[in-house]
């Protein structure tokens, strides 16, 4: 009924009235430290009478989790209220995704068609199921308070690697449908504005996301090896500036991450969500649509193009009129101004891009060190500050 495997106590067959003081005497006799792992892989059926020697268990131990649970046994555990007591982690199905067709790839991994109605997103094996799980939670978390996102269902494993089902949108990106339709430029336009500021205006409890304060002050540590101790506390000086807002942050929303479905725009691809001052998720635009596409490599602008799903030039045009409309500032010499003050934003993003841990930004770490953070952040520290304060 109960065994040890390592660290992680594995039962298995029926829990119920008749066994359950054997379960007990098992159990307590297995358990060593604070911190208990119980695997219910093996376990068909589990009754009142062993709901209780688990709760005695959480009582003496502290922290229980229970893993590898099935649909009919988190059913018990979710109406008896227990989920709320102790750790319960459903038990991840398995997907063979070797058939089924590839409909795009990002940086994170592969996207493929299951069916009619689903598709899974598999990430890289370097992805940890940890930030695979955080994703699938962002996406609920923005759909429960409103923001019209992509449905997330559940995490699976495809081989080596972890997924998470979506829903399918029989539609194509944002970005595409404003190449193919030009003579609807300013009607996705204005709907791309809106969406934008729908989400900024979002209004999330204090800890149903995390912060984006929060992210970037836990970054600022890996910089060590490229930064000062002065420099480090400036940095964090410069973030705690940032506004106490409790908008969502996508942190990568431009017209290749909306898709269009029955007319109405949806989110997608939400890794990085996190709640905050939206002056940060208005720097990512503008590094997307205006900074990248104007002074990138040409191997970085077609990137680009495939990611956003636009030429260069639409990028740009469609990046001037989304900040017109979003701030209202209508003249082009006043815009290129307000653009400054975000290109100091980004800046920092890019400085703090660094410290996220991405083998892409470590290999550029040193550079970006001596010129967004030496020769843009530090020399307009002031500016920079009361940019962020506003």
């Amino acid at each position: 009924m109960v065994k040890k495997i390592n660290d992680t106590l594995v039962i298995s067959g029926r829990v119920d009235s008749n066994n359950a003081k054997q379960f007990e005497n098992e159990l307590f006799a297995a358990a060593e430290g604070e911190n208990i792992t119980l695997d219910a892989g093996e376990l068909e059926y589990i009754s009142s009478a062993g709901l209780r020697v688990l709760l005695k268990l959480k009582k003496s131990a502290g922290d229980v989790k229970v893993i590898n649970v099935s649909n009919e046994i988190y059913d018990i555990f979710n109406v008896t209220g227990f989920v709320n007591i102790l750790d319960v982690k459903k038990a991840i199905r398995e997907i063979d995704v070797t058939d089924c067709e590839i409909i795009g790839k990002g940086g994170n991994g592969t996207v493929y068609r299951i069916d009619e109605d689903t598709i899974v997103k598999v990430y890289r094996p370097s992805v940890s199921l940890a930030q695979i799980e955080r994703e699938r939670e962002f996406a609920k978390t923005a759909l429960i308070n409103g923001v019209p996102c992509v449905i997330a269902y559940d995490v699976v494993k495809c081989g080596d690697s972890y997924g998470i089902v979506f829903e399918m949108l029989k539609s194509d990106t944002l970005g595409h449908a404003m190449s193919r339709e030009p003579e609807k430029f300013e009607e996705y336009v204005e709907k791309f504005v809106a969406l934008a500021k729908e989400m900024h205006g979002a209004k999330f409890k204090e800890g149903s996301l995390t912060n984006i304060k929060t992210v970037l002050h836990g970054r600022v540590p890996n910089l060590a090896k490229w930064c000062s101790e002065d420099e480090m506390k400036l940095i964090d000086s410069l973030i705690d500036e940032l506004p106490d807002e409790s908008s969502l942050i996508h942190g990568d929303f431009h017209p290749g991450n909306i898709m269009i479905q029955d007319g109405e725009l949806v989110i997608i691809d939400m890794p990085e969500v996190t709640m905050g001052a939206k002056i940060w998720d208005l720097a990512g635009t503008y590094r997307d649509l205006i900074s990248a596409p104007r002074v990138s490599t040409p191997e970085i602008i077609k990137m680009l193009e495939g990611s956003v799903g636009m030429s260069r030039e639409m990028m740009v045009e469609t990046g001037y009129r989304f900040f017109e409309l979003y701030t209202g500032i209508t003249d082009r010499e006043k815009l290129e101004e307000y653009f400054k003050g975000l290109s100091l934003v980004y800046a920092l993003n890019v400085v703090l891009i660094a410290g996220s841990g991405s083998p892409h930004a470590e290999e550029r770490a040193q550079s970006i060190m001596d010129f967004p953070l030496r020769k843009m952040v530090i020399p307009n520290e002031q500016a920079l500050r009361r940019i962020l304060r506003s």
